[in-house]
């Protein structure tokens, strides 16, 4: 028998049979993708249906189950077993540099209080970094990838926080420090109230006596930054002035450049308002080296309440940010949203803290 005939087919005739061949041949199993095609939503919501429907809304549950229905799709038991393992544990999101992690302090006691709300229901803090494209791509695998159940996101910053869309296009669990530009409706948030807090600052400066206040502000694709400016701005009224204002990205480096362009720019201030401690260290250092003496020259004031402002010299005047009762709220939100409900949004009030620099 020759090669065509084996195949099937005469060599002589021109045409080689091989109907009977596809005609038997299995037709291919539907999977979760095909499902997620036919409903029109993510893989993630086609997962968290199949597996129970935690965190899916009603409409998306619905054309799920008909996706279902129309494709075929059968779900693997040894495979849905696996998915429905819950993994027990929730991500601290750092959207931030390593750099910054260990210079600001705020961030390890924000995660300090997220761990030791989240010991109380036995689940352990992951931390992950995302402070670049690369470390944004590595933490959503990792996220969307089953490893923690939910997200406490910190330090979002506008046109940075693309990597989120995939996390709610997918309704894993995410609640945010700090408003989340770009996502304030999608998901929950706790957020000191930064505007009104700038506002009892300079209203503070102002009836200490101080006429030429500047401000050093932190970065304007963060929602602290944005609002710490704003407050500045609405209290000063019409006495605003831009010489007054240099902007920083809340580290004590970029403090310290800001008072020196404000010098340059507005010699005659008498008062800083810094949006962070951090950057308020760095105008202190700047003015010491200038011979300006604080608070008798110009008076600094600060945003956090950060340790770092008791070590300071002179100690620094402070708006309090109460992140022991934020980093609670967020879990308790968190926990909110596994148990079906929606998630919160909620703004804390703040704390003028007064010491010797104002």
């Amino acid at each position: 028998m020759s090669r065509a005939d084996a195949a099937g087919g005469r060599s002589g005739t021109g045409r080689t049979y091989t109907g009977h061949v596809n005609e038997h041949a299995p037709k291919r199993r539907p999977t979760i993708e095909d499902v997620a095609r036919e409903s029109g939503v993510s893989r993630g919501t086609v997962s968290r249906v199949l597996n129970g429907g935690h965190w899916v809304s009603p409409p998306a549950r619905e054309a799920v189950e008909r996706a279902i229905k129309k494709t075929g799709y059968r779900i693997n038991p040894h495979a849905r077993n696996l998915a429905t393992a819950r993994a027990n544990s929730v991500a601290f999101l750092l959207t931030e540099s390593h750099d910054r992690l260990f210079e600001d302090p705020n961030f390890s006691v924000l995660m300090r209080a997220a761990a030791d709300a989240l010991a109380e229901r036995d689940l352990p803090l992951v931390l992950l970094m995302a402070g670049s494209d690369d470390e944004q791509r590595r933490a959503t695998d990792f996220i969307m990838g089953g490893h923690v159940d939910g997200v406490l996101l910190v330090s979002s910053h506008r046109g940075r926080e693309g990597f989120l869309k995939g996390l709610v296009e997918a309704e894993v669990p995410v609640v945010s420090c700090g408003v989340p530009l770009g996502y304030e409706r999608r998901i929950g948030f706790v957020s000191a109230d930064d505007r009104e807090g700038a506002r009892d600052v300079v209203s503070y400066l102002r009836d200490r006596g101080r006429e030429r206040i500047a401000t050093i502000t932190g970065p304007q694709d963060t929602s602290g930054g944005v609002g710490r400016l704003e407050g500045y701005r609405e209290e000063l009224g019409d006495d605003y002035d831009e010489r007054y204002v240099a902007f920083g990205d809340y580290s004590r480096s970029s403090g310290a450049r800001a008072m020196e362009q404000l010098l340059e720019q507005a010699p005659d201030l008498d008062a800083v308002f810094a949006a962070n401690d951090m950057m308020a260290a760095g105008a202190l250092d700047v003015l010491r080296a200038r011979g300006r003496r604080v608070p008798d020259d110009v008076a600094v004031t600060g945003f956090d309440d950060a340790p770092i402002a008791t070590r300071l010299d002179p100690q620094l005047t402070t708006m309090r940010q109460p992140f022991d009762r934020i980093a609670h709220e967020m879990v308790r939100m968190l926990l909110d949203v596994f148990d079906g409900r929606p998630a919160g949004r909620m703004t804390l009030p703040t704390e003028l803290v007064v010491r010797e620099s104002a």
